[in-house]
């Protein structure tokens, strides 16, 4: 499989659309709204990094990442998500090669973490783990990790953007 992770570009939203509502059509824990959430973030020029995963020239995967405030302060914090990948392709490690490009350009970028809000046994394998001063109301913790790209973790509510209430 010739695999090619690379920045979105302009032709590419379709694409990821597509990716997106496939990879999450029979997953557990969804509203089935990330791909509203991938374009309302797009929309608000709000992606600080959006990446494609191609093989033979198709987009198959698909990774978000966005700025989150920890109460009230957006002190170089991200949110990881969502990320995707077309049902034919998972478990073949597309997802964990965007996840790994996503957090090294976070961290060559100067950010202080990330955060990301799903299933502890994929995420923990790239260093994010729960941290008891974070909090994202209504979610259980064990779901809601972090990884500081620093020497400490602030503490307080986690907020992602607006865009994450988008529907349609």
């Amino acid at each position: 499989m010739n695999l090619l992770i690379r920045p979105e570009r302009p032709a590419d939203p379709a694409a990821i659309e597509s990716v997106t509502v496939a990879a999450f059509l029979h997953a557990p824990h969804t509203d089935h709204n990330e791909h509203c959430i991938v374009a309302a973030l797009r929309s608000a020029q709000a992606l600080s990094i959006s990446l494609v995963a191609e093989v033979d020239a198709a987009v198959v995967g698909h990774i978000a990442v966005s700025p989150v405030s920890i109460a009230g302060d957006s002190a170089g914090w991200f949110g990881l998500g969502p990320v995707s990948v077309v049902p034919a392709l998972q478990g073949k490690c597309i997802g964990s090669k965007l996840v790994r490009q996503a957090l090294g350009m976070l961290k060559e970028q100067g950010a202080s973490g990330c955060v990301v809000l799903g299933d502890p046994l994929y995420y923990t394998r790239f260093g994010f783990r729960n941290e008891a001063c974070l909090v994202l109301p209504g979610v259980p913790p064990e779901y809601f990790m972090a990884m500081s790209f620093g020497p400490a973790v602030p503490a307080g509510v986690v907020s992602y953007h607006p865009a994450f209430t988008a529907t349609h």
